[in-house]
């Protein structure tokens, strides 16, 4: 998949095209079943499949403090996108400058002149432009001057409501990985580069592998079973995603203990693949008492992966 970091990137190999926009967090099955129809449009148009994004997401431009949080980063979006065939992602910058964008310009400047898009998915709320102006209306009045073919993205439903990226994130913050599963049509993935942190893991006997998110972080906290890919065989740990409430911590990280493995992996890339909640985050008592707390859930975890086939008993020590 070829990645466009801005629309001064385009060319003009990358017109005419077939394109659908949004901010797609958590490319859950909703956001699938428009990749289908988008490639089902790219087939029948002969037409490569592009999927526009915008970085940072527009809720959280302008509303920064209270932006939900997010089910996928930048990198699992492309990886996910990369995976369902989709042959360009176009990433915008969501500045001031794009914020303040009349509709009709940035309809005319990306749409028709940069990408010369023949066909068009967007969801009935999808609003874009100054003082969100864009709509499905005008959109379909640009259709029919400019000759492209404009849809609604299909709605797809898991009982009696309709998939969709807020109801992932209720699943998420409940810790009910199961029904954010099935809303998602995968398990929930964390890419990242392993950073350094404060040591206090390996003080505490527990060496992790921290992943730091900056100012969108995940909308779940707690303690996980966990499976780390990127290491040669999947290997099974236990993960803390939250803010380490025990230290008075503030940033968000996830801080992985992986079974029966040593060696040093700062500046390696791993995907950190989530099986199950164990129990909430919680603060304790000081240093002691989290210790304690470690080391039942490495215990917990390790008892997980020998019921569910991950580990043999040998195995398990």
């Amino acid at each position: 998949m070829e990645l466009i970091r801005g629309a001064h990137n385009l060319e003009q190999r990358h017109r005419p095209c077939v394109a659908t926009i949004g901010t797609f967090d958590g490319i859950h099955r909703g956001h699938q079943a428009v990749i289908e129809a988008l490639h089902a449009a790219g087939r029948r148009l002969q037409r490569p499949a592009t999927v526009i994004l915008f970085e940072p997401q527009p809720r959280e431009f302008f509303t920064p403090d209270r932006a939900p949080g997010r089910i996928t980063r930048l990198r699992d979006k492309l990886r996910i996108l990369e995976s369902l065939g989709v042959e360009r992602t176009l990433c915008l910058r969501f500045d001031h400058r794009l914020a303040r964008e009349p509709a009709e310009d940035f309809m005319r400047r990306l749409l028709i002149d940069a990408l010369d898009v023949r066909f068009l998915m967007v969801g009935d709320d999808f609003r874009f432009g100054h003082r969100r102006r864009g709509d499905f209306s005008m959109l379909r009045s640009a259709a029919q001057a400019f000759g492209f073919e404009l849809e609604r993205m299909p709605t797809v439903h898991d009982g009696d409501s309709r998939v969709s990226s807020t109801r992932v994130r209720e699943a998420l913050e409940a810790g009910d990985l199961a029904t954010a599963e099935r809303l998602l049509g995968h398990r929930l993935r964390i890419t990242g580069r392993v950073a350094h942190g404060e040591a206090l893991g390996r003080e505490l006997g527990w060496p992790t592998a921290n992943i730091r998110f900056g100012p969108h972080p995940p909308p779940m906290r707690g303690i996980f079973n966990v499976r780390v890919h990127g290491l040669g065989e999947p290997r099974p740990g236990v993960a803390s995603l939250g803010t380490r409430p025990t230290v008075n911590g503030v940033e968000t990280l996830l801080e992985t203990y992986l079974l029966d493995f040593s060696g040093d992996l700062y500046g390696r890339p791993i995907e950190v693949e989530f099986l199950t909640r164990q129990r909430g985050e919680e603060r304790f008592d000081g240093l002691d008492a989290l210790k304690e707390q470690i080391a039942a859930d490495v215990a917990a975890a390790r008892t997980w992966f020998v019921d569910h086939g991950y580990l043999t008993a040998n195995s398990a020590g």
